[in-house]
């Protein structure tokens, strides 16, 4: 599982190594594996994708690469070098763990499902796997039947880097967020990215975000990571999560190498005369033994509710608590019991007006990383966690959940995909529809007509952002409930087949109504076949892979990932305008081109070959001094792809 140090939740772990051993300069992988035992993943990935271009990559470097992925929250590209790991023979099967749960996050349910199941097979250890297989098979019917929950990002406050931990003060919020720019120019190894900030931002009545801003001195200090933030009713108490910044940190060994790791503390700041005072640690902060984190007060701010790792816990990170005494000091911490805490990491705590607890952990079965859970009690004594299901969780990280007085909107946090950056925060609300929108349809085999049972159909809203998913039945039918006033895309896909995707909306429609698609899979995988890549452009004279490409690439890149026979040539077509051997350099550089992307999404290089065609092979009369409009130019300049071997 994943450890409670990473990005989605790294203010309550953070770790800055030093080196404390002089070396000379290293090699290449030298080089790699040091940033790598440092826990600089983001430098580490670089050099590990140029060793692992070439036909016959090492296993371990190909693992660290993945782990490098992984760690930094790139599911997608994690995924498609776990691929090729587990299919080296020599393999241990703790890649198998990984690996499938790399296609949870990537909401490949069925595929996770069989990883993790062949890794239970071969170790002999179920119990390591059950919640994950367990939340494979509810989150497909969770994913197939959504609450009436509506989830909107907060796009004017994300950015490309993680913004987290919404908390309401007033108009405001207070938020967790890596800068842009880094305010110490320092930056995190572990992401690359500055080091975390608490930001505010303006509310409206409907939750929108606006004007983020950093929040002053007095707040943010000025080394490390600072976040997330809470308060009492009143406004005039914070409880901030801060990284220790001083010398006495953790000292650790691995591989004769020293590496200090800095815990995190809770810190207590009152607003005095309108100021705010200098913060006070929490008196049970132990900087060279655990982390503390992550506050939220009960209701009646008679009871203080942490995340540490502790002695004494479950395991992983728990959720403990501190009760105000009679000096209005904070009593002894107690944990909270093994009925919220698992033996994994819970963490992201907070309450409704009712007593009723939210938090967020990865021990439990969920439908990703961490699940947002809720519980009613009180100090020790629980009710069973219930699942929030979806769409409030994902296949990704879903966390810091905070609803208001009704229970009808409030904020979290995930970096589900479909989001600007790596953690966004979104709003919800909850809101039972006034009418019923649908979606009927069908999916069929395209060369023979008939209907195609067991294809993975999923919807999307904005963008890549999954709405819902199923898997057609045996008739081929598939069935979606949908929002008024939204568009969507429908995209089916199964193995051994090109995916095929529509446009639906429901815009306009202001009565019950079931709308009705038909999806048609062409069959891939016959020798000599060639398909075009739609919409692949590139600029005047360019042969690099632009923005809008990539994402169609990608597609490719899942059908390479998912079937690891399959070799093609990339072909590239120009239009007859120009030199005719300048455009057949030009189409070979933009073939190579396509080629290099595949490589550096995890695509063994010996399972493609780039040709350029020029002007070689038109598609319609527009050869040289034939007059032709832009449209017809446009056709002839395509990227294909042949099917060579399977």
């Amino acid at each position: 599982m994943k450890k409670f140090y990473t990005l989605s939740f790294a203010c309550l772990m953070a770790c800055f190594c030093l080196n404390a051993m002089a070396q000379e300069q290293p090699g290449l992988r030298e080089r790699a594996d040091q940033l790598y035992r440092e826990y600089k993943y983001a430098n580490a990935s670089k050099i590990y994708l140029k060793l692992t271009d070439n036909k016959k990559p090492r296993l371990q470097d190909m693992e660290r690469l993945a782990e490098c992925y992984r760690k930094m929250n790139n599911y997608e590209d994690a995924e498609n070098w776990y691929s090729r790991v587990v299919a080296v023979p020599e393999s241990k099967p703790e890649n198998l763990l990984y690996y499938g749960e790399v296609l949870k996050t990537n909401s490949r349910y069925d595929q996770a499902k069989k990883v993790l199941q062949d890794y239970a097979a071969k170790t002999g250890d179920m119990k390591r796997v059950a919640n994950d297989i367990s939340g494979c098979d509810s989150a497909q019917v969770w994913m197939a039947y959504p609450t009436p929950h509506s989830i909107k990002n907060e796009a004017t406050v994300n950015t490309t880097n993680a913004e987290f931990s919404a908390f309401p003060i007033g108009d405001k919020i207070y938020y967790t967020a890596e800068p842009n720019e880094s305010i110490l120019s320092k930056t995190y190894g572990w992401t690359g990215n500055s080091f975390l900030k608490v930001y505010t931002a303006g509310r409206a009545a409907d939750n929108t975000l606006s004007s983020a801003a950093v929040a002053g001195n007095d707040i943010n200090s000025e080394t490390y990571h600072v976040g997330p933030v809470v308060s009492n009713k009143a406004g005039d108490v914070l409880f901030i999560t801060r990284t220790y910044p001083g010398k006495n940190g953790e000292l650790s060994k691995e591989n004769n190498n020293k590496y200090k790791t800095n815990k995190l503390e809770l810190y207590i700041q009152k607003k005095v005369n309108g100021a705010w005072s200098k913060p006070e640690a929490f008196a049970y902060n132990d900087v060279k033994k655990y982390s503390v984190g992550h506050a939220s007060l009960s209701p009646d701010e008679k009871i203080l509710y942490f995340v540490s790792d502790m002695p004494g816990g479950q395991g992983g990170t728990d959720i403990w608590y501190a009760q105000l005494g009679a000096d209005s000091k904070w009593g002894t911490p107690v944990n909270a019991g093994n009925l919220i805490n698992t033996p994994d990491n819970e963490m992201f705590p907070s309450f409704g007006t009712d007593g009723t607890l939210f938090y967020s952990t990865n021990g439990l079965p969920g439908m990703g990383g961490l699940d947002v859970f809720s519980s009613k009690g009180k100090a020790a004594q629980w009710s069973k966690p219930q699942n929030l299901r979806y769409p409030v969780n994902s296949a990704g990280d879903d966390f810091a959940f905070i609803a208001n007085e009704s229970y009808t909107s409030g904020y979290l946090s995930s970096n589900r995909k479909g989001g600007k950056g790596n953690d966004d925060i979104y709003s919800y609300s909850y809101v039972k529809p006034r009418i019923v929108l649908a979606l009927a349809g069908i999916t069929y085999n395209k060369k023979t007509g008939e209907k195609l049972p067991d294809a993975a159909v999923t919807l999307y809203s904005g963008g890549r952002t999954i709405v819902a998913k199923q898997t057609s039945q045996s008739d081929g039918t598939f069935f979606f409930e949908l929002e008024k006033a939204a568009d969507y895309n429908v995209l089916a896909s199964k193995t051994g087949f090109y995916a095929d995707s529509a446009k639906v909306s429901t815009r306009g429609i202001e009565k019950s109504d079931t709308l009705h698609v038909s999806l048609y899979l062409n069959p891939l995988f016959e020798k000599g076949k060639i398909l075009a890549l739609e919409n692949i452009h590139y600029d005047f004279d360019k042969d690099n892979i632009r923005p809008d490409a990539a994402k169609i690439l990608n597609e490719l890149v899942r059908t390479m990932r998912d079937n690891p026979t399959l070799s093609i040539e990339l072909g590239s077509h120009t239009d007859s305008r120009g030199v005719d051997i300048y455009n057949l350099d030009l189409s070979q550089r933009r073939a190579r081109s396509v080629v290099n992307y595949l490589v550096s999404r995890g695509i063994a290089r010996d399972r493609m070959v780039a040709k350029g065609y020029g002007e070689t092979m038109l598609l319609n009369r527009c050869a040289n001094g034939v007059k032709c409009s832009g449209a017809e130019h446009q056709a002839n300049r395509r990227t294909e792809f042949k099917i060579l071997e399977y």
